[in-house]
């Protein structure tokens, strides 16, 4: 008799989700899928409001991640202005960012992931967390909150605060950066690399444990897809988009922001309320595509700092062609912090980061605008219409997370089939389910604009409703 499994919601990740299997009569998975159960509005109660409000709005899906919104919605309102921002303006913006991406993947690696590593995976749910690393690993524990602190701090000091700050603005930011900042920033640095090197090492280290993990969490081919400049290196704030293949050929490269619609469509389906974008050229579900650290290292020719340089190198060793297993989304994601850092050192010493001209100012000169930033997670883009008086008539956002939503499914039912049974449910499996989705650092309240507290429960039931096994955990 044919039964299914149902993992509801999904626990460490960000947001609301569900994941059902669907087992053949001897117990084996057949189908998987990834259920993101809230439903999104942002684009609708957006409409009617005047265009420079859209950046603060759009920041508010997300408390984790806000300055990407600021980043990606600040960008499309300068395309609606058509003017080019202050070129200090830039270089503070992508401050910020990087800043916002160190803190954001400290948060997903120390912990929302590391407990799996560092505690078993089989362990129990109840200390399976951020505070079963502190007990076991005090010292790595305070690393991540100090490195999170930092990025938070940064962040805090240009924008006045922590979460939501309304520093990023169309046509540059509201605020010049100072003199005492700048040192207290330059300050922090070195202290921030120090702990991103100490846990690359470590994490390197630890690899050899993973090695079945490596194979089966969503280790298949696909396209990547992220930003690059114009040599072809390592982008997060203004760069244009690259799409590579399994094999790492270059595809599309140095799209402009404007046209991005040529080659990314969006489909739905009734399982879920996140969107599925798609590569148009191979069609829907062919055109899967990943985006994320991941897909960023595999995407460019280099980082374009000299530590994160070096450790790309060692990182690309692994594997002829892009590296496949989205498990080493949390590999990608240390070198990524050590990126931001040396990015974040680059920039405040630029000899006109004082510059206290950092705002242009215009209307409303094009009817639409379009803005494309590298966020944590991923590939982020806003795209506002604007009427003649320049209130928002129209509003679309694709959203980092949901680029991955088919590589997330797919990721599902391989783990699945690798590692459940059917005829016996175990923590330690269904566990490892979850665990393939936290390796995207999914943020389904950016994606479907909610939040949440997240308790598990997991019942197998029969076709016609008869429960056979529960597991629940508070």
């Amino acid at each position: 008799m044919s039964r299914t499994i149902l993992i509801d919601p999904v626990t460490r990740i960000e947001g609301h989700a569900k994941i059902t299997l669907k087992l053949d009569d001897a117990g084996t998975v057949n189908e998987a899928l990834f259920h993101v159960t809230q439903m999104r509005g942002f684009e609708k109660f957006c409409e009617g409001r005047p265009f420079p409000e859209m950046p603060a709005i759009t920041a508010r899906t997300c408390g984790i991640c806000p300055v990407s919104h600021f980043v990606a919605g600040s960008k499309a309102c300068d395309a609606l202005m058509r003017i080019k921002i202050p070129e200090t303006a830039t270089e503070l913006r992508r401050l910020m960012n990087c800043a916002q991406i160190a803190q954001s993947h400290a948060l997903s690696f120390f912990h929302l992931s590391s407990p799996d590593m560092l505690l078993g995976w089989n362990s129990d749910p109840k200390s399976r967390n951020i505070f079963g690393v502190i007990v076991k690993q005090p010292d790595l524990a305070r690393d991540g909150i100090r490195l999170r602190q930092i990025g938070q701090s940064i962040i805090e000091l240009l924008g006045g605060k922590k979460i939501h700050a309304p520093w990023m603005v169309p046509g540059g930011v509201n605020e010049p950066l100072t003199k005492e900042k700048r040192d207290t920033i330059a300050g922090w640095l070195p202290e921030a690399k120090t702990i991103a090197m100490k846990t690359l090492t470590l994490y390197k280290k630890m690899l050899k444990n993973f090695n079945e993990e490596i194979e089966s969490f969503g280790n298949f081919p696909s396209l990547y897809m992220g930003l690059v400049n114009e040599e072809g290196n390592l982008e997060h704030y203004h760069g244009k988009l690259r799409i590579v293949d399994e094999n790492g050929k270059i595809i599309q490269d140095q799209i402009h922001q404007k046209d991005y619609e040529k080659y990314i469509g969006e489909a739905a389906e009734d399982f879920t309320y996140m969107k599925f974008p798609y590569y148009k050229e191979l069609g829907y579900p062919g055109g899967m595509y990943r985006v994320g650290p991941l897909a960023r290292l595999n995407v460019c020719n280099k980082a374009g700092t000299p530590q994160a340089d070096q450790e790309l190198q060692e990182f690309r060793s692994m594997q002829k062609g892009p590296i496949s297993s989205s498990f080493h989304y949390h590999y990608a994601r240390l070198i990524e912090i050590v990126f931001c850092i040396e990015k974040m050192q680059e920039i405040i010493e630029l000899d006109y980061i004082l510059d206290p001209r950092v705002r242009a100012r215009g209307g409303a000169n094009n009817p639409q605008g379009i803005g494309i930033s590298e966020a944590p997670r991923g590939t982020l883009i806003h795209h506002y219409k604007a009427d003649e008086n320049g209130n928002i008539s129209w509003c679309n956002l694709i959203i980092a997370t949901g680029h991955n939503n088919l590589a997330m499914n797919k990721g599902v039912l391989q783990v699945a089939q690798h590692y459940v049974d059917g005829n016996k449910l175990e923590e330690g499996m269904l566990n490892r389910v979850e665990a393939v989705i936290r390796c995207y650092d999914p943020c389904l309240s950016c994606a479907t604009h909610a939040l949440g507290q997240m308790p598990l429960h997991i019942q197998l039931v029969s076709p016609h409703g008869e429960l056979i096994d529960e597991v629940k955990r508070h």
